[in-house]
């Protein structure tokens, strides 16, 4: 089964420190050797992006930044896990260098959410 984590945090909270960028392409690296890490990636600030609203047919372009959003996604992992709970021990790992590096006050939240696969076709 594959996961998608999806990292989030709020806006203003820059780029990771070395420290913390380190420890996270080590944690990563052995997951890619383990052959359970498929793809990762960090995202740029929203003021970098721009969101496509399809509304009563029509489709409307906003340029970032998005004020309105409290927290932002930053960044997301594809996982290869035999279940859930494994998948959640992974984002637990991932979590857990965040709280050693950034201490108890740093906040932020990890989803993760099974990706769907379609059936093959005959």
């Amino acid at each position: 089964m594959r996961f998608m984590s999806i990292v989030k945090g709020p806006e203003n909270a820059g780029p990771p420190s070395p420290e913390l960028m380190s420890a996270i392409d080590t944690l990563a690296q052995e997951m890619f050797q383990k052959g359970v890490m498929l793809d990762m990636g960090g995202l740029l600030p929203t003021a970098t992006g721009a969101r496509i609203r399809l509304s009563g047919g029509k489709l409307t372009v906003t340029d970032g930044p998005f004020t309105e959003a409290k927290e932002v996604v930053g960044g997301y992992a594809i996982m290869k896990a035999d279940s859930k709970a494994e998948a959640i021990e992974m984002g637990r790992r991932f979590m857990q260098l965040h709280a050693d590096i950034l201490g108890p006050h740093y906040q932020m939240e990890l989803e993760i959410r099974q990706m769907f696969d379609a059936p093959p076709q005959a």
